[in-house]
């Protein structure tokens, strides 16, 4: 499973094959859980790895980084998962809807 790009610092190979695993087991334990995922690329940035993120139906989402967008493209194609270029079409309105119920619900937790 070499979808996953290592962390800097990773001293090595072994650590590398254990980062990557455990990124892949948690997207593997969070899809069996929800439904309706898709999956967006994002492009490596200045500060950034390119990353790979998995929406599911009500807007909750999971981000983690990838060696490439073939890697996102190789692991969307293995689930039978759509994947589109987040740059081209953009997040999904479902995406900021749930991270914006996510900040209500957090202040009304804060008030009591």
């Amino acid at each position: 499973m070499a979808w996953f790009r290592r962390k800097r610092g990773a001293g090595s190979a072994a650590e590398a094959r254990d980062t990557e695993r455990e990124a892949a087991e948690h997207l593997l334990r969070w899809m069996s859980s929800r439904h309706g995922i898709e999956i967006y690329t994002e492009p490596r940035t200045a500060v950034t790895s390119p990353t790979m993120m998995l929406v599911a139906h009500d807007g909750e989402f999971t981000r983690r980084p990838v060696r490439s967008p073939e890697d996102a493209k190789d692991f969307a194609r293995e689930h039978a998962l759509p994947i589109y270029d987040a740059t081209v079409v953009g997040y999904p309105q479902r995406m900021r809807d749930y991270s914006r119920r996510q900040t209500l619900q957090q202040r009304r937790d804060r008030r009591g």
